[in-house]
């Protein structure tokens, strides 16, 4: 079986090409501009995979707010471009997506079937693209996913991992909660839905939250980062405040409760997000060289 990957230099494109061994072609933004319709269908034709893997995404949250035509470009006419390609190549697709589609007032974890409500650039480009994979290809399965880390590219936990060697005090946000997520509990994940849609007829098709277990907030990621930590070397940080989103101003706004619900993942596919944690101690390790 052949999977392309796009995206494959980012954090969950990185860890697919890890789990995906000698089956899956990673092609990254110098390779494959998911934003231009004509290299994306030359690009499908050339590798005629089984089936694509979209983990490519434009992900500066904050900076979207000020780059909104870039933002739509590849989150929204990205799939847009690559669906169609699929369609035309009856191809099927598995495109990563995000809890920032929800505004996070609910009170509770988000069902697929919550209407979406994005605060900010990021999550409409995001919704848009959404809609454009379930609009123009029928076999497809959309994985919804949040506060994802590994020990690449730019995210919390290498953020907080640096602080903690630069500074006493950490002042973290603790009234967002959501789901830390490892990008290679996301890759193996994806990896296995996109093996079985490209086999099976019957496979579910549609949108699936993944995410892990439990539920955090920013805050209490923070001291499991620095903890961990600390079991590898001396640890500069000695407190993590907890403050208010109100404390900390952001160009765009963040779901203050983001929590996705994911039963019907294990309904219908028979899987279950693992804890973070596991691999929370594995990524810290790698960073600091241990």
């Amino acid at each position: 079986m052949k999977i392309v990957v796009t995206g494959a230099s980012g954090q969950v494109g990185r860890e697919l090409l890890r789990a995906g061994e000698g089956n899956v072609v990673g092609l990254t933004r110098a390779d494959l501009d998911i934003t231009d319709r004509e290299v994306v269908r030359h690009a499908v034709e050339t590798h005629a995979p089984d089936v694509i893997i979209n983990a490519a995404a434009y992900t500066a949250v904050d900076r979207a707010e000020s780059e909104p035509d870039l933002a739509f470009a590849v989150n929204r006419d990205g799939p847009v471009h690559l669906t169609d390609a699929c369609a035309e190549l009856s191809i099927p697709l598995v495109h990563l997506s995000t809890d920032y589609v929800f505004d996070g007032t609910k009170g509770a974890p988000y069902t697929e079937s919550d209407p979406a409500n994005p605060l900010g650039v990021y999550g409409q480009s995001k919704w848009e693209g959404e809609e454009a994979v379930r609009a123009r290809l029928d076999r497809h399965v959309i994985f919804r996913t949040s506060w994802v880390f590994s020990a690449h590219r730019h995210n919390f936990v290498k953020t907080i991992l640096r602080l903690s060697s630069e500074r006493d005090t950490l002042r973290v946000v603790a009234d967002q909660h959501g789901n830390p997520t490892a990008a290679a509990d996301i890759a193996r994940a994806a990896l296995h839905i996109a093996e079985r849609i490209a086999t099976d007829p019957d496979a579910p098709s549609g949108t699936f939250h993944f995410a892990g277990t439990p539920v955090t907030t920013w805050h209490g990621l923070a001291e499991s980062v620095v903890e961990e930590a600390r079991q590898h070397g001396p640890i500069r940080t000695e407190r993590i405040e907890p403050i208010p989103t109100s404390a900390y101003p952001t160009p765009a706004r963040r779901p203050p409760d983001a929590r996705l619900h994911t039963a019907r993942l294990a309904d219908l596919w028979g899987m279950a997000p693992p804890p973070w944690q596991p691999a929370l101690r594995d990524a810290v390790a790698e960073l600091m060289g241990s």
